[in-house]
């Protein structure tokens, strides 16, 4: 599979899905985007029609706000119907809410308050080790989010229990719904300070789909403490009008500006 082109396509699933639902976090879900296509078209071992399987890998999306890419690639993989979401998604009673709900098919965790995700998923690591199994949890956090005091709580307790079966990503586009990150809380020197409590680091260009998976795998490597992958994404990445704006970490693009991301987005994917 040419997993930049699915990122492409997938991006273009989150442009529709916001444009007809009339609310999401456009900028974050673009980010993330190369993050969860290579866990979930390569690395992770999950399967819609194993859900329940023991040994399945776990995923935590504790950035919750960006549900809407975590929805499209679930929807793409089969975890459940593309047209049900794409009809009822963020509408009255709808199941398919603004934040991950676990009544999904897919969905480990209820996510949304940030700072908790992270805890959660040492909690999981923690339980395979205990359980004798070789699943691998995987976290997204934003940069934002680490302004957090949990996440540290999380992170010292990821080292100090050895939790090489975690792996953590943080989605360094170094914007926030009130600013840039700098402005808002510094989280500049994320690779020391995750280094100083003991994890093993990357840092990489968050979306450049080689460098995550060559991160990855290296993570799956590691012995005796987790890893931690500083992702240095593009807040809005593939949509010109929307990188790096933070007036896009939550918007629905107009007509016009939703016919533009479709036609930049197929357009990048004719080049591939």
């Amino acid at each position: 599979m040419n997993l930049e082109a699915k990122a492409l396509d997938i991006r273009k699933d989150i442009i529709k899905l916001i444009y007809s639902a009339g609310c999401g976090h456009i900028g974050g879900d673009l980010s993330v985007t190369d993050i969860l296509v290579d866990l979930y078209y390569k690395q992770m071992n999950v399967d819609p029609n194993k859900m329940d399987d023991p040994n399945r890998d776990r995923f935590v999306l504790s950035k919750g706000h960006s549900v809407e890419a975590l929805y499209c690639v679930l929807a793409d993989r089969g975890f459940f119907d593309k047209k049900e979401l794409f009809d009822t998604y963020s509408k009255y009673l709808s199941k398919y809410i603004g934040h991950p709900n676990n009544k999904i098919n897919g969905v480990e965790m209820n996510t949304g308050s940030l700072g908790h995700g992270l805890s959660v998923a040492g909690g999981m690591a923690m339980a395979g080790k205990m359980d004798k199994r070789d699943y691998r949890v995987y976290a997204v956090m934003g940069d934002g989010e680490m302004a957090e005091g949990s996440n540290w709580e999380a992170i010292t307790a990821g080292a100090h229990y050895g939790l090489d079966n975690l792996t953590a990503f943080v989605d360094r586009n170094r914007l926030q719904i009130s600013g840039t990150t700098e402005e808002v809380m510094t989280a500049d020197e994320q690779e020391e300070r995750w280094a100083a409590f003991g994890w093993n680091v990357i840092s990489i260009p968050g979306n450049n789909m080689e460098a995550i998976d060559n991160a990855v795998e290296l993570a799956k490597h590691t012995k005796g403490k987790p890893t931690v992958i500083i992702a240095n994404t593009t807040k809005g990445c593939g949509v010109s009008f929307i990188e790096n704006k933070a007036a896009w970490h939550h918007k629905v693009p107009t007509e016009a500006e939703y016919q533009q991301a479709l036609k930049e987005l197929d357009e990048r994917r004719a080049q591939l």
